[in-house]
């Protein structure tokens, strides 16, 4: 392909942190996600909007349960409505790009969008690994050490859990949106992705990628392995436990609903592991796009069902709930 050819798919982006005078320049990025199979858009399109439907229907219902119930109000049920309202904003954060660019073909982004967009997945993102881990160690609690779950999960415990996972996923992506903001593009500007993330911005740089190669790398040690080997550690136990439990139709109950938790978090983290903490090669390259649809589209989605509409006391809260709207309509 010629340069000028080359030029004229991607036109060249200048600095963006370059000025002409008093003038910041405006540079653009190009998310080509799913433009490699335009007879599937439309299709493409639908599925993506049912699956955007169905996880802001399930995670604002649980939120709202959560909030106005009453017999919610526990340790467990406060961690699983941050989880909720993190899949809602954590969807809306991707999934209405994605589906504007499937229906229009438009799939241009600014550059300060670009980062907007990577800031607050990011941060949601990192919130959630955190959070995750957090509700592994409630659980952990409540089956292993009963005794000791209601001093150490108190409600001041819980908003400490709480307020340390969502501040430490912002503080963290705030560093690396502000070191990307001072990386120079100065090459082609098309994202291979279907939303901005930090990897293949970085590709996209003319600046030096190893300082934030190796932080995206410990940023992965500490956000996703550290986490992830946190869960899985409290789940052995809990499953250890459980497996010590004389009645054998409470040993098979209690083991169902932990192994779905431990199947779910395990898919989740590992796609997260095998995107962030193994080199993009272009045999992988395609690969890791659609273990990032499992992250980023799919877990929002199943999460609600496996975690809360499954338990008991959710669905006396949503039968509950749906009686008084019916008699309030009446």
């Amino acid at each position: 392909m010629s340069q000028g050819s080359r030029d004229s798919i991607f036109p060249p982006l200048t600095n963006p942190m370059s000025r002409t005078g008093n003038q910041t320049s405006n540079t653009e990025f190009i998310l080509l996600g799913f433009g490699n199979l335009p007879e599937l858009q439309i299709l493409l399109f639908l599925l993506f909007l049912v699956i955007y439907i169905a996880t802001m229907a399930g995670n604002i219902v649980i939120f709202v349960l959560v909030v106005a119930d009453q017999h919610l109000h526990t340790p467990m049920y406060f961690f699983l409505g941050n989880l909720s309202c993190l899949e809602t904003c954590c969807s809306s954060t991707i999934l209405p790009k994605l589906l504007a660019g499937l229906l229009t073909g438009d799939r241009t982004i600014s550059f300060s969008g670009c980062l907007t967009q990577y800031y607050f997945f990011g941060s949601l993102l990192g919130t959630e690994c955190l959070l995750l881990s957090v509700m592994s160690y409630d659980r952990y609690l409540a089956i292993c050490n009963p005794l000791h779950y209601a001093v150490r999960m108190s409600g001041r415990a819980c908003l400490q859990l709480a307020a340390g996972s969502w501040t430490g996923g912002f503080l963290c992506c705030g560093i690396t949106t502000l070191l990307i903001s001072q990386l120079s593009f100065c090459g082609p500007n098309g994202i291979d992705h279907f939303f901005c993330d930090l990897i293949p911005l970085v590709k996209l740089s003319c600046s030096d990628p190893h300082l934030m190669e190796t932080l995206a790398f410990a940023l992965s040690l500490i956000f996703l392995l550290v986490p992830f080997l946190l869960t899985l550690m409290s789940y052995i136990c809990i499953i250890a436990t459980i497996l010590r439990i004389p009645s054998m139709t409470g040993r098979q109950k209690a083991f169902s609903t932990c192994s779905s938790h431990l199947i779910v978090v395990s898919i989740y983290y590992g796609t997260l592991l095998i995107v962030y903490m193994f080199p993009t090669t272009d045999i992988l390259s395609n690969f890791k796009k659609v273990l990032s649809v499992i992250y980023t589209v799919l877990t929002p989605l199943v999460n609600p069902f496996i975690y809360s509409l499954r338990n008991k006391e959710v669905q006396q809260a949503l039968k509950k709930t749906c009686r008084k709207l019916m008699f309030g309509l009446c």
